[in-house]
């Protein structure tokens, strides 16, 4: 009766890095590396610019979507290759399910 009874509530949530989702974080971070490693101010503010404007973009996109939007477009419009392809899932080239 004194069995640990604890069940997670947060088991499939985005991975985050600080406030934001990975995806809309990843664009930023890449322009910030790209401006640094240019080795120009101006080509740093260019980088930064269009990594912001670009995380703000799929921002806007994921707004009022299923968590798991990005994982979902990226599966279905991506190819398939050895590396990306899933055992449980039909290829995503398979676009009408039957049963």
């Amino acid at each position: 009766m004194h069995a640990n009874t604890y069940i997670p509530r947060r088991l499939d949530d985005q991975w985050k890095i600080g406030f934001w989702d990975v995806d809309v974080a990843a664009p930023l971070l890449f322009g910030l590396f790209m401006g640094y490693m240019s080795g120009s101010k101006l080509s740093f503010v260019l980088c930064t610019a269009a990594g912001y404007f670009t995380s703000r973009w799929i921002a806007r996109i994921k707004a009022d979507k299923h968590p798991a939007f990005a994982m979902h477009w990226l599966y279905w419009h991506l190819p398939t290759s050895p590396m990306t392809a899933m055992r449980a899932t039909p290829p995503s080239h398979l676009r009408r399910m039957v049963g």
